[in-house]
């Protein structure tokens, strides 16, 4: 394998095996979500302003007006998803929240179909449908274990308005390849720290040790670190490859919810993930039974 692949493959790993973890440090922190994100979005802007200058990204030259407009458009879509999946979690367990929102590449194609003009085809529709049957699956196991049947409903609810909103910010990124990854996510991350500063009630600042290392473990390593892994890994790898290893995440997730707490999930739940994954794989892998037949709508 060529060294640079094997060095991308294992920033992919670290970057998703963090990211399952997100879900855990957010219950831990104990705080209000709102002040969860806007400690996240603080910490992590006062760490990629360091990675950003070491890499020489903190120039006037790299953005125009409307590169910058757009940029912090998408920071608004970014923060609004960070709410919704956080406050998934407590309603919906972090591995359901994390399976059900990884419908966010379907929603993109709807997206990208209706404001770009890109062809639907009868195989992403079909995974579509894969991903559907998934979801029913997870919806009607409500009454399922520990959930109780409101909360987990609103909770799944959250999740799709949380994976809708980053398929929104995905939309306005492919807009913006000029402008680097570490730079953008600077500007997402101070975007959402001046959206929510008048919406704080700063119980956070009060909170216990414990509460704070969560906090600054979300900025830091969950923020700062997972981008510059993250956005490592998709220069050096093929597209196929940094889909494949994506999913690390979810399972990752899966296996922390369980662990950290006790949350088993019900063979229907376990089908509803299954299909989903399956779907999301499918799609960005191109897998299909008559791939070499361009079928379009």
């Amino acid at each position: 394998m060529d060294k640079s692949i094997r060095r991308g493959s294992w920033e992919m790993v670290g970057a998703m095996l963090i990211s399952g973890t997100i879900g855990w440090f957010v219950l831990a922190a104990g705080v209000p979500v709102i002040e969860v994100v806007f400690w996240r979005c603080v910490i992590g802007a006062l760490t990629l302003v360091a990675v950003c200058g070491l890499l020489g990204y903190l120039r006037l030259d790299l953005l125009s007006y409307s590169t910058l407009a757009l940029a912090m458009l998408s920071g608004v879509a970014i923060v609004g998803n960070w709410l919704l999946l956080f406050a998934s979690y407590a309603k919906a367990s972090i591995a359901i929240s994390t399976a059900v929102y990884n419908v966010q590449p379907f929603i993109l194609v709807m997206l990208a179909a209706v404001f770009l003009g890109e062809k639907i085809t009868v195989p992403k529709l079909a995974w579509l449908g894969v991903a559907f049957l998934g979801m029913l699956a997870i919806v009607t196991a409500h009454g399922d274990q520990q959930n109780n049947g409101e909360d987990y409903l609103v909770g799944v609810a959250l999740a799709i308005g949380a994976a809708f909103l980053y398929a929104v910010a995905a939309l306005i990124i492919k807009r913006l390849k000029d402008v680097p990854p570490h730079l953008m996510a600077l500007i997402q991350v101070t975007t959402g720290a001046l959206l929510l500063a008048p919406l704080m009630q700063w119980q956070s600042v009060s909170a216990s040790l414990d509460s704070w290392a969560a906090l600054l473990t979300l900025g830091v390593v969950h923020t700062g670190l997972m981008y510059v892994l993250l956005y490592g890994a998709i220069q050096k790898l093929p597209t196929a490859l940094t889909g494949a290893l994506s999913f690390i995440y979810p399972i990752a997730a899966i296996f922390v919810d369980w662990i950290a707490f006790g949350h088993r999930l019900g063979w229907t739940q376990w089908l509803g993930v299954a299909a989903i994954l399956l779907a999301a794989a499918g799609l960005q892998r191109g897998w299909w039974w008559r791939s070499n037949v361009a079928l379009q709508l």
